[in-house]
Order: C-alpha cells, then structure tokens, then sequence
C-alpha cells in the first residue's frame, strides 16, 4: 500500500486505528501533563 493509497482513506483522521488513538491519547495525555506542571509551578508563586 502506498503513501497516496493510505492518504485517500475513508477515514483520514487515523481515528479508526488503534496507533491513530494511541497517538492521539498521548498527546492529550503529555498536554495535561504539562499544563498541570505549570498550573502548579504558577501557584506556588
């Protein structure tokens, strides 16, 4: 399957496949990790 193949998917989100939400869950996750830590570093100001 090429790159021109996989680009003209139904779905070209990635959001049907597990690696797609895999990888969009890590980002979600590491953004929450980092908005937290600055949350707390601002509080302790």
């Amino acid at each position: 399957m090429s790159v021109v193949s996989c680009l003209a998917q139904a779905d070209p989100t990635g959001f049907s496949s597990p690696l797609g939400r895999a990888v969009v869950l890590l980002v979600l996750l590491s953004s929450l990790v980092v908005l937290l830590r600055w949350w707390w570093q601002q509080r302790k100001r």
